[in-house]
């Protein structure tokens, strides 16, 4: 016993010894689309920033991709929407026009169907590739992930676990959709989640209990022969989303204090604002709600460093788009084979 304990070690430590630190650009970004179907041909460039450097991994999740009525609550897919939302993705990152792309469905297990996206080859000389490496809908929450296509070959162990945190505390209505991956020698998990709403005095403790439904419940299935990491937080990990988060302020204070750009007066009141800081915040709506950062993008994990967190000017829905751009520091085997 005490031979093959020294054996395990020495070979953690020789592949230790043996990895160099990498860095990948990702974006991050959340959008709640209040039930509305995107258009024709709907433009994704702003959101996504194909103008600017572009990522080598795009996360994106979305909430309310369907309306939240019982018929969709009790059907938890639609893959109507979530290729419609798929395609206008890869026109936007691939430059290409928009088409009705077929999905082939991977069985990964009775719970779960994710779905990986065959790309075209039919692209620019010179341009950027890429291509989606899984999605999962649950609901209104749907996440997908594209990475360029160099760099799809390091990603590994793909899997998903679905959370429902919604009406008698378990349809997918509310709760959250995580997906986990490697990434060379480096598991990440992204958390796509929409957390109980309310404005009222209390209502907090809802939100509260959601997050910590979803931290206690996800759980990725086990691989053969492999100890992967199955909690969330035992990955780099980021968090994005309709958190529903508000400001603990009367409805014209706290549209006073935005007009007048007091953004310190403001987190101050906010729910949780020690855990949440940045510089978004909601305009007017239709039902005269306080202005408020229900949406966000959190991370936890010491090899992951933010160097940009905004919203998007879009008026498809009552939300604006939220993003973020990570730098994520993985390690990468230096090992034949590894």
């Amino acid at each position: 016993m005490v031979a093959e304990t020294s054996n395990n070690i020495l070979t953690k430590r020789v592949i230790y010894d043996t990895c160099i630190q990498q860095s990948f650009k990702l974006f991050v970004g959340s959008w709640n689309v209040g039930g509305i179907p995107p258009p024709h041909n709907f433009n994704l460039d702003k959101f996504l920033h194909t103008q600017d450097s572009m990522a080598d991994i795009y996360v994106l999740g979305f909430q309310e991709i369907v309306p939240l009525n019982a018929g969709n609550i009790l059907a938890a897919e639609h893959s109507n929407i979530s290729i419609k939302w798929n395609s206008l993705i890869k026109a936007a990152l691939n430059k290409r026009t928009p088409t009705e792309d077929a999905f082939h469905k991977t069985e990964t297990g009775e719970s779960q169907r994710v779905y990986p996206l065959t790309t075209q080859s039919s692209i620019k000389p010179g341009a950027t590739d890429y291509k989606c490496i899984i999605s999962k809908q649950m609901v209104g929450i749907y996440i997908t992930i594209w990475a360029r296509t160099e760099i799809s070959q390091y990603i590994s162990y793909p899997s998903v676990s679905c959370v429902g945190c919604g009406i008698l505390g378990r349809l997918g209505n509310k709760g959250s959709v995580s997906i986990r991956f490697f990434l060379h020698e480096t598991s990440f998990c992204f958390v796509c989640s929409h957390l109980a709403s309310g404005g009222k005095e209390g209502d907090e403790r809802h939100r509260n209990a959601d997050a910590a439904n979803i931290l206690s419940h996800t759980l990725f299935p086990p691989e053969p022969l492999q100890h992967l990491p199955r909690k969330i937080l035992d990955h780099e990990v980021i968090w994005l989303g309709d958190l529903n988060y508000r400001i603990q302020l009367p409805e014209k204070t706290t549209r006073s204090l935005v007009k007048n750009k007091e953004w310190n007066l403001l987190l101050q009141s906010d729910q949780n604002s020690d855990d949440y800081y940045g510089s978004c915040h909601k305009g007017k709506v239709k039902r005269m709600r306080a202005p408020a950062w229900c949406d966000r993008i959190i991370w936890f994990g010491k090899g992951l460093k933010q160097i940009q967190y905004n919203r998007v000017e879009s008026r498809l829905s009552d939300h604006r788009p939220v993003y973020g751009r990570f730098i994520a520091y993985v390690e990468v085997s230096t090992l034949p084979g590894i």
